[in-house]
């Protein structure tokens, strides 16, 4: 088997790029650990590996053993440690390919779906998209193409582990570029992502030049751009937003649609106390306080946003002391919205309040707010 030994390797070192020095090394442990198992009783075994001829000589004390059946096993063996070093090869090639991919888009098919974990087909080897890197409105079957990216590559005993994600925040900034010329050019850069997958997503940009309106770019004519990235990811909302080196700017534009009235930084804490009028109030916080949630993750700012009339202390209403004021927290109400949002007779009812301070109150509450309200 000598020469056909050689053949075999130099062919296997073109084809897989994995040197014949190394198959060889590990062609004769494995032909030392055969042996040490053929002859249990025998110790001081060798083995020889001729790499001109490619024979094979298996030596105890220097001698070698005459055994008809080492060539059936010297062949196995070979076999055997060439398709472990190929499988091996074919591992790390895999591994060294897709880890210059990580935060790349993937494109692959459905193989299978394993408790909810989505088996990707990519060809040469296979990804998965784990539950929580999914999002709700995502609804795969078997053979359906699938677009994420690829967010870790691991090294396990079976062979690298490719994990996909469609929830990660860079999976919208790549479709961006792909989508986007000037994004891809460099002309609008992403200044930050913040997203709640399948729901909303906010995504700052800027463009370094003027000509550009880095907005409308995303956007795209007649919305486009934008329309094919929301189909993309399952009809997720998306709201574009200009960033701006001016704080105050940017969390206005952060919290877009909503007007904000006035906005109190707090540099060293990192927070802002933002005021809007009532009827902003529910738009500047959005559905179960999605917008202000993702506003403060974009500019990395805690934001507290109020109404002008929950800015006014109990206290500050004419007619309302201490006493007063504590009666009416007794009786739920602990703010100048909720007196507004009240009527006399109800004022009435709160147990210590008369209708006539009721009347004040509910008169004082009323004057607080328009003298509040904005020049």
């Amino acid at each position: 088997m000598g020469q056909e030994l050689l053949q075999q390797l130099e062919m296997i070192e073109r084809e897989k790029g994995i040197s014949k020095e190394v198959l060889l090394e590990a062609l004769h442990s494995a032909l030392i650990s055969a042996c040490r198992k053929t002859y249990p009783t025998l110790e001081g075994i060798e083995v020889n590996i001729d790499t001109a001829s490619g024979q094979i000589a298996v030596l105890h004390n220097g001698k070698p053993i005459r055994d008809t059946g080492f060539g059936r096993i010297a062949a196995q063996t070979a076999k055997q440690v060439i398709i472990q070093k190929i499988r091996e090869a074919e591992r790390e090639n895999v591994f060294d390919t897709y880890t210059k991919r990580i935060g790349e888009i993937i494109n692959g098919t459905v193989h299978r779906i394993e408790n909810r974990t989505i088996v990707v087909d990519l060809g040469k080897t296979e990804a998965i998209l784990p539950p929580r890197e999914q999002f709700p409105k995502d609804i795969y079957k078997q053979g359906d193409t699938i677009r994420a990216i690829l967010l870790e590559v691991k090294k396990t005993p079976r062979g690298p582990e490719l994990i996909l994600s469609r929830a990660h925040s860079g999976l919208v900034r790549k479709l961006f570029e792909l989508e986007v010329p000037e994004i891809h050019d460099g002309i609008v850069k992403v200044m930050g992502i913040a997203r709640e997958a399948g729901s909303r997503t906010k995504i700052a940009v800027i463009s370094s030049d003027d000509k550009v309106d880095c907005v409308g770019s995303c956007v795209g004519m007649r919305g486009q751009r934008v329309k094919n990235i929301v189909r993309e990811l399952g009809g997720e909302k998306i709201d574009i937003v200009r960033f701006s080196s001016d704080t105050e700017s940017y969390i206005r534009n952060a919290l877009s649609p909503a007007e904000l009235r006035e906005i109190k930084l707090n540099s060293d804490a990192k927070s802002a106390e933002i005021f809007v009028e009532d009827e902003q109030l529910s738009l500047a916080i959005g559905k179960k306080g999605q917008n202000v949630r993702l506003a403060s993750k974009l500019t990395e700012w805690k934001l507290d946003v109020r109404s002008r009339s929950q800015r006014i202390p109990l206290s500050s209403v004419k007619g309302v002391g201490p006493k007063t004021e504590e009666l009416l927290r007794a009786g739920g109400i602990t703010s100048v919205k909720d007196i507004v949002k009240s009527t006399e007779e109800d004022l009435a009812k709160i147990e210590g309040i008369t209708p006539a301070t009721a009347k004040k109150i509910f008169s004082a509450a009323h004057e607080a707010l328009i003298q509040e309200s904005p020049k």
